[in-house]
């Protein structure tokens, strides 16, 4: 028994916790402290030496426990749980998917530096990136999933930006359009443009796909990132994020977290924790009702496109992107209804079992239209460029009986 391999979804009910260490509950606790007791000065000395990064821990040291802004029992769980998933050296847990990307961005990119992005990307994120970072002497530049790496690095080398990259952030699969970017292209990329004085990293937003349909740590990635507020939450009772990767760039990211003090509280590590358990059984039944749903509104004659990826054209650079990263077509998807806004808006202004709201990953379904709601602050030109237009309706598929979101589409089309 003690050789067996366990799978991650086995592990999400014990993995890291220890029953003896807190009376016997087969749950871990919610550690609701702001510090905790040290045995010893001794002991309140490693521990804040390892924790502000003046040494490394030593093998089988335990890394105490010094206050909440630093660390927490539900957090550290949960962060070890969440490693299991994609194969993580570590993972810090943050307030919100904002807090932990933008940790990330103000980390690795400093005034005078550029940040090459994907298109599209979550609206919050590209706001980040066209309206703050420029305020910091900070740019981006923006490549599509049409363009390949010779013409990724010529783009840059037009403005003079190759030697100023220093992170490349790619959102695969894009919010909402579900394009997907080849991370193998994007990891060669960011080789291009590192050298002896200046290592490239890569960042990739894994939102879409959660921590169960896809690895980018397999796949050339440094870091990964996530809204846990979407499939890891899952419940759409609490905001969270997470980043995860490879150790020497976690140690970056875990020491700014703490002095921007932007860590989850305990009571959201335990509520993700919770969510944790049933994180499989919630997606792989998000994922049936969405074949289900995709297939419904591609027959649909108001319907005119179907943004989905168990759609994709079979000997295409996307579906060999597709067969390559991801293992499930995902719970996401979008399309375009005849008309535009007017349309999408009557659509939307009629369902009743889905809901109006934006948020993804949930239990329930839910949808919204990107281009006046979550996305309605990028650019038009970039909107136009990238399809994000007033016809675009999209849907998270929730776990409901798929016969009842089919119905509620049906009935709220016939309005449109």
């Amino acid at each position: 028994m003690n050789d067996r391999y366990f799978h991650p979804e086995s592990l999400m009910m014990s993995h890291g916790y220890k029953p003896a260490l807190s009376e016997g509950a087969i749950k871990c606790p919610i550690f609701q402290t702001s510090t905790f007791v040290f045995n010893s000065a001794e002991e309140g000395k490693a521990f804040f030496e390892v924790a502000y990064g003046q040494r490394e821990k030593q093998p089988n040291e335990e890394l105490g426990l010094i206050y909440s802004r630093l660390n927490n029992p539900d957090l550290q769980i949960l962060e070890e749980r969440l490693c299991l998933w994609d194969e993580a050296d570590e993972c810090a847990v943050f307030e919100s998917g904002m807090s932990a990307i933008s940790t990330v961005m103000l980390e690795f990119l400093r005034p005078g530096d550029v940040i090459l992005y994907s298109k599209p990307v979550y609206g919050g994120t590209d706001h980040f990136i066209n309206k703050v970072l420029p305020q910091y002497g900070i740019q981006g530049h923006g490549f599509t999933n049409s363009q390949s790496e010779e013409e990724i690095v010529g783009g840059l080398k037009e403005k003079g930006w190759d030697e100023k990259v220093k992170l490349v952030y790619v959102e695969t699969p894009a919010n909402p359009t579900n394009a997907l970017f080849d991370l193998d292209i994007c990891r060669k990329v960011a080789n291009r443009l590192s050298h002896s004085e200046k290592e490239v990293v890569v960042c990739v937003d894994n939102t879409y796909m959660g921590p169960l349909w896809q690895h980018p740590l397999k796949h050339g990635a440094d870091l990964v990132v996530y809204s846990a507020t979407k499939y890891i939450g899952g419940h759409s009772d609490l905001i969270a994020g997470a980043v995860l990767g490879k150790a020497p760039f976690m140690q970056r990211v875990r020491t700014l977290r703490t002095f921007l003090g932007n860590m989850a509280g305990p009571w959201t590590g335990w509520l993700l924790m919770r969510s944790l358990e049933t994180l499989k059984v919630r997606m792989s039944k998000q994922a049936e009702n969405t074949v289900q749903v995709a297939d419904y509104l591609a027959k649909h004659p108001k319907v005119e496109k179907v943004y989905y990826l168990g759609h994709l054209e079979e000997d295409t650079d996307q579906y060999r992107t597709f067969k390559k990263q991801l293992s499930c077509a995902g719970a996401m998807l979008s399309f375009d209804i005849k008309g535009g806004e007017a349309e999408a808006f009557r659509f939307l202004n009629h369902l009743k079992l889905i809901k109006l709201a934006v948020s993804l990953g949930s239990t329930e379904s839910l949808a919204e239209h990107p281009a006046t709601m979550t996305h309605s602050d990028v650019s038009r030109e970039d909107k136009e460029s990238i399809g994000i237009t007033e016809k675009l309706v999209r849907l998270s598929i929730g776990v409901e009986h798929p016969s009842d979101i089919i119905w509620d589409i049906e009935q709220a089309l016939e309005h449109c």
